[in-house]
């Protein structure tokens, strides 16, 4: 067992993973597609609707061999998750889960990450759950440093695109309203944006394995499934990205294979209707469900089930993504309140003012200053290979004051214009452990509890 120093050191250690995307890949997709369908068919169940084309995401974009670190990946894991309704653990944020993996993966500079004996254990017993949350954050990553790049002057932010969508449709029979009735769709959006200016909004379908290349092929014939779910503009003109993680449990090279749907669509330019107010309260819409296809001459098609977010609701759909994105900073910090202004009742508005909120022992009650900024959030302890360890998640204090007070568009510009300077990601010495803070102005940090010896005493639980 390693000592609890030496885990957190390694923590900001970078590492190397391998990007899988060309043209034999997307050959196995669409063969995979038709094993797919002819299983189907046989089984007379219903056919499903992908993806009308895929392609390979340019080197230039996506590097094959992509370094990365694994406090980062975590940190954009347990972002992604902050306002999942998992319900993991009762009185246990849903952010804190992404620690689990702090030594699950293990690599090196000149080497590539792989499964460490925790990793493995955890895979024996929880395969689909581990390989499945962390190809939400690789794949995460990725899409961040892929748009960025090509987006240079714009921002990216990552949205879960349940909690975003609950404003508009009733995606479950728990929800109230019209239900959607397709459980196919994407997990996250990529929200690409500038202040003042539209969004370019992505679907991503992110999926995981312990297996082979022939699994992450499959799911990505899967994920072409999920993406395809959610039109945002012109029928199949919302691009999309796919992402397979394989972690093998048998020594070899942890991959990424990752696709793109081209398309046209996604920008919610308000070509009719009211211009975007991101400072508006959260509102609950009831949109239709179904996907409308064009008319063909004076005969219009049969809608097929999925979301449609048409030129109408753009403006809606935008304050939607901002203040799902606000939630999730506020949950960050443990302030149900700061939260649950962000949210209409139907995305879970009411899990983070009462009892039943699965962070009600979360609470936003924690100051730390770090490399010279001050930051408040909320901390979990817990104990690593014997010592205690302290875990911090919170946000920039003036990010805090902003959102909580609900100005979007004011934290929109300042994290927009800070978001070249503000991300740090190392073991800072001060604080005691890894710090990354990103350009959304969060921040996950973790060092030994202060006041303890490393070293637990004879006969103290582990």
């Amino acid at each position: 067992m390693k000592p609890t120093e030496e885990v957190l050191q390694e923590l900001t250690q970078p590492s190397n993973i391998s990007v899988h995307s060309d043209d034999a890949l997307v050959g196995k997709v669409k063969a995979a597609v038709a094993a797919d369908d002819k299983k189907r068919k046989e089984n007379e169940d219903e056919p499903l609707r992908r993806k009308p084309d895929l392609a390979s995401i340019p080197q230039t974009e996506l590097p094959r061999q992509f370094e990365v670190t694994l406090w980062d990946v975590l940190h954009t894991l347990a972002r992604a998750t902050a306002l999942s309704w998992r319900g993991a653990g009762r009185g246990l944020a849903e952010h804190w889960g992404a620690l689990k993996y702090t030594q699950a993966l293990a690599g090196g500079r000149n080497s590539f990450l792989g499964l460490t004996d925790e990793g493995h254990r955890i895979a024996d017993h929880y395969k689909s759950l581990q390989s499945g949350e962390l190809g939400i954050g690789f794949a995460l990553t990725l899409t961040e440093h892929m748009l960025g790049s090509r987006f240079p002057g714009h921002s990216v932010t990552i949205v879960p695109a349940d909690t975003a969508l609950r404003a508009g449709w009733a995606l479950t029979t728990r929800d109230r309203g019209e239900k959607v009735k397709y459980r196919y769709r994407p997990q996250y959006f990529a929200e690409v944006w500038r202040p003042e200016e539209p969004s370019l909004v992505i679907p991503l379908a992110c999926k995981g394995n312990h297996s082979d290349a022939a699994t992450s092929a499959e799911q990505l014939a899967s994920a072409s499934a999920h993406a395809e779910a959610v039109h945002i503009g012109a029928w199949n003109e919302t691009p999309g990205l796919l992402f397979s993680t394989q972690l093998p449990t048998d020594g070899g090279t942890m991959t990424v294979h990752a696709l793109q749907a081209p398309g046209s669509g996604g920008r919610l330019s308000p070509a009719e209707g009211r211009e975007p107010n991101l400072n508006a309260p959260p509102f609950q819409a009831n949109v239709m469900p179904d996907i409308h296809p064009p008319t063909e001459g004076l005969v219009a098609p049969e809608p097929v089930r999925g979301c449609h977010v048409q030129a109408k609701d753009y403006a809606w759909f935008q304050e939607s993504l901002a203040h799902t994105t606000a939630a999730g900073l506020m949950a960050f910090t443990g302030s149900g309140h700061a939260t649950a202004r962000h949210l209409t009742d139907r995305q879970g508005r009411k899990r983070f003012t009462g009892l039943e909120h699965a962070a009600s022992m979360s609470v936003q009650d924690a100051a730390h200053t770090l490399f010279g900024n001050e930051y408040v959030g909320t901390d979990h302890v817990f104990r690593l290979n014997g010592p205690r360890v302290e875990a911090f998640s919170g946000v920039d204090e003036e990010v805090f004051r902003l959102l909580a007070r609900g100005d979007i568009e004011e934290y929109r510009a300042l994290v927009h214009a800070s978001r070249h300077v503000r991300p740090r990601l190392t073991f800072d010495k001060d604080w005691g452990g890894p710090v990354s803070v990103h350009a959304d102005g969060s921040v996950l940090a973790l060092r030994l509890l202060p006041g303890q010896d490393e070293e637990p005493r004879p006969g103290s639980p582990r």
